[in-house]
């Protein structure tokens, strides 16, 4: 058995190339960042897309299968929901573009519908069951030396990774080596494509971590990421996005706490002026610089520099990179 389409997630273990089995398990046997195998209920609403792990998005139809893996996702604006709330009729959605499975438990009215799938079985690799776990990266465990560019956010969708790949192109513009990670999201390969377009080399992810999310206990997150700061240690900066918002459940506030000591600039990208003060308010410190959908027009600009002691910029204009330079070359000359 063989899927039709190979969602994002599994690209770590290149299953399209695998011959693989597919066996039922009882959901006491299920794990997080299970491969599972599961067939569409029903026609998708038009525009639901899922990526496959070479980044295109591909529309799925009734009765078509696919592997994703079993996830969480506590997305604020989009769905919440969880594998550990499936029930006895096996019936799943596919809660995040990248393939993320689980049983959706609460949904924005401004979401898409997510995809419903109807679980036939695990993946099985030479009598075993895949799990993203077996993978991840492995490099031996190492603190990145060189300056860190961090990109937080106040919550999902607030422009990290456009300000990732903005602020990656004027570094390597200015003949800086950039690596890059993302460690928030949806698992879609298409962001990280999106930061080698940029001009970073290396880029790595919480998929190439061996995660489905970042929603995971955090001593299982810190183990899994170590591996991939361990592989950005030769660049001379890294632009690291983390989040969705550090008081989320998506283990930013340990990300930040791995990697503080190299951090030499920080930009918070806001949904609203006043996320801003919230984020401050919360951990007792300023960003470096604001940026995101709260910087889209002068008003925003003007209020969030009204409200707190820092500099915003709306990074997206051609008039912002000179500034966003200066300010990224002083901080990474001070590093």
């Amino acid at each position: 058995m063989h899927a039709d389409v190979h969602t994002s997630v599994t690209r770590i273990a290149d299953l399209e190339q695998r011959s693989y089995d597919v066996e039922s398990r009882p959901k006491t046997e299920w794990e997080t960042g299970d491969y599972v195998f599961a067939r569409v209920t029903q026609r998708p609403a038009p525009g639901v897309r899922v990526e496959n792990p070479q980044g295109r998005r591909v529309e799925l139809m009734e009765g078509e299968t696919i592997v994703g893996a079993l996830g969480t996702r506590r997305a604020t604006r989009e769905l919440v929901g969880s594998w550990r709330d499936v029930d006895d009729d096996g019936l799943l959605n596919i809660m995040t573009g990248g393939g993320v499975l689980g049983r959706v438990t609460s949904a924005s009215p401004f979401s898409q519908t997510p995809v419903e799938v109807e679980y036939e079985g695990h993946v099985v690799v030479d009598g075993d069951v895949a799990r993203m776990s077996e993978y991840g990266l492995t490099d031996a465990p190492a603190t990145p030396e060189p300056p860190v560019v961090l990109v937080l956010g106040t919550s999902m969708s607030a422009g990290k990774t456009m300000t990732g790949r903005v602020i990656t192109r004027v570094l390597v513009e200015n003949e800086y080596d950039v690596a890059a990670c993302k460690l928030t999201g949806a698992g879609t390969y298409g962001d990280v494509l999106s930061m080698e377009v940029a001009g970073a080399d290396p880029i790595y992810d919480f998929v190439d971590a061996g995660l489905p999310t970042t929603i995971v206990p955090e001593d299982t997150f810190r183990e899994a990421v170590r591996p991939v700061f361990a592989r950005l240690q030769e660049a001379d900066v890294i632009v690291a996005e983390v989040g969705a918002s550090p008081l989320e459940p998506y283990n930013g506030e340990a990300v930040v706490d791995m990697l503080e000591e190299h951090v030499a600039f920080t930009v918070l990208c806001a949904s609203d002026p006043y996320a801003v003060v919230g984020i401050e308010e919360a951990f007792g410190h300023s960003p470096d610089l604001v940026a995101g959908i709260t910087t889209n027009t002068t008003a925003g600009v003007d209020l969030v520099e009204e409200l707190v002691d820092c500099s915003a910029l709306n990074v997206q204009n051609e008039a912002a990179k000179e500034p966003l330079a200066d300010m990224l070359l002083e901080a990474l000359a001070d590093a």
